[in-house]
């Protein structure tokens, strides 16, 4: 009976090693997080009619929280003046035409340069070149050529000389005081 104790004692303490044994397996596991943030896309504008002076401009921000997107469109000036330009010329009315053309500053210089002033108020060549230097203020700005007409219409100031501000002061002085000095 001892030897059956001491065999069941045996088999009890192999039993319980084991099972000590499996409860320190260690797991290892790899977890797999996607932290790409979400993406804000700029909206497209299309302009597939090339008619169209316009030019769309898109453009997003994005961060871990929020993302913004916008789009806008913005009227191309100069696209506008060469359509008008183009449709007064085959109407007929070139020196319309070459008016409107004459609003962007480079068009007004380059006719200047050429020695062909841009149409004013309905006249043309000689009387069109001394409108210009009557009115610089029409010229259009960004020109190189506006502060230079400018500078031809400012009256000067005049500086007077100690012997005019002399005369000067005698005459407020005899003016004010009805004395006369000498």
């Amino acid at each position: 009976m001892k030897l059956l104790i001491s065999i069941l004692f045996l088999f009890t303490l192999v039993a319980t090693f084991t099972d000590i044994k499996a409860e320190t397996n260690t797991v290892s596991s790899t977890v797999v997080t996607n932290s790409t943030p979400p993406t804000a896309n700029a909206p497209s504008i299309i302009n597939s009619n090339s008619d169209i002076c316009k030019v769309g401009v898109g453009a997003s921000v994005q961060n871990n929280v929020v993302g913004v997107a916008t789009g806008v469109v913005i009227d191309d000036e100069l696209c506008q003046k060469l359509k008008l330009s183009r449709s007064m010329y085959a109407y007929g009315m070139k020196v319309a035409a070459v008016s409107i053309l004459c609003q962007d500053p480079r068009v007004w210089d380059a006719m200047t340069d050429a020695g062909t002033p841009c149409p004013a108020r309905g006249s043309i060549g000689v009387e069109a070149a001394q409108y210009w230097a009557d009115n610089p203020s029409e010229i259009p700005d960004g020109s190189k050529y506006k502060t230079e007409y400018v500078a031809k219409n400012t009256p000067q100031t005049k500086e007077f000389t100690d012997a005019q501000n002399a005369a000067l002061f005698k005459a407020m002085f005899v003016i004010l005081t009805g004395i006369i000095l000498f």
